[in-house]
């Protein structure tokens, strides 16, 4: 494992905020090397040393990315993994255990983690492929030429300009619309529940208003998505959320 001696510009998330990762494993030393090199950064770390406390964390600490280990005292990687996914579906997660044989490697991708790093490894290596997960998820602020400072996907706002794109393609928006798709755009895969976006867009308390979301999610749906592979999608039962193209 390589010290790591030169750290890159904190991230920021697209609201602002410095994004969240939990590191978990049973080696205290291990923890302490990853979430020291990550602070470095500018994150803000968690650490927790079973499935019992990740998944604890996991709901209080609410992580943008979780450093995994594939064997735990009370678990395995790919069963923390998905009740870890339960709560959170749009979290980032990156195994990294000392299973470096192929078929550990397929079992993890095939689980559903979006990365694999396998020990020993190098910290630069490690700290790259979060920030490369977090650009791919959309959940690390871009700034556009243009000075847009929301890109999510191929999804484009300018703020100050109050101005929208997708593809190059510029959209109109009402004011609404576009309050709506702003709160989603700072949250991306983040699934945000009726009442949140009513009380964020409309400063309502949720009280059988959830037509008015689902309407202008309707409405939103036809200018952003049309034409394109979905951005915006229905989580069953919670709300929905906004999530860039797979690649």
């Amino acid at each position: 494992m390589n010290s790591h001696d030169s750290p890159a510009p904190a991230p920021r998330t697209p609201d602002g905020r410095v994004p969240r990762a939990l590191v978990v494993d049973d080696e205290a030393d291990l923890t302490d090397v990853v979430g020291a090199a990550l602070r470095s950064e500018g994150w803000e770390v968690r650490t927790a040393a079973t499935a019992a406390e990740a998944l604890t964390a996991n709901v209080s600490f609410e992580p943008d990315a979780v450093v995994l280990d594939w064997m735990l005292p009370d678990g395995d990687g790919p069963g923390v993994l998905r009740r870890l996914r339960q709560d959170r579906p749009g979290l980032c997660v990156l195994f990294l255990t000392a299973r470096d044989a192929v078929e550990d490697r397929v079992a993890g991708i095939t689980a559903g983690a979006d990365d694999y790093v396998t020990k020993p490894f190098s910290i630069e290596e490690l700290l790259a492929r979060l920030r490369g997960l977090m650009r791919r998820a959309g959940l690390t602020a871009q700034q556009h030429p243009d000075g847009a400072d929301l890109v999510v996907g191929d999804l484009v706002m300018n703020e100050s300009a109050r101005e929208v794109s997708r593809a190059g393609r510029h959209i109109d928006l009402s004011k609404t619309e576009f309050e709506l798709l702003r709160y989603l755009m700072r949250n991306p895969r983040r699934v945000l529940s009726k009442a949140q976006i009513l009380d964020r867009v409309w400063a309502y308390d949720f009280g059988g208003r959830a037509h008015v979301v689902e309407l202008y999610i309707s409405y939103l749906r036809k200018k952003i998505d049309a034409g394109h592979t979905p951005l915006i999608h229905t989580v069953r039962g919670v709300g929905y959320v906004l999530r860039p193209e797979q690649r």
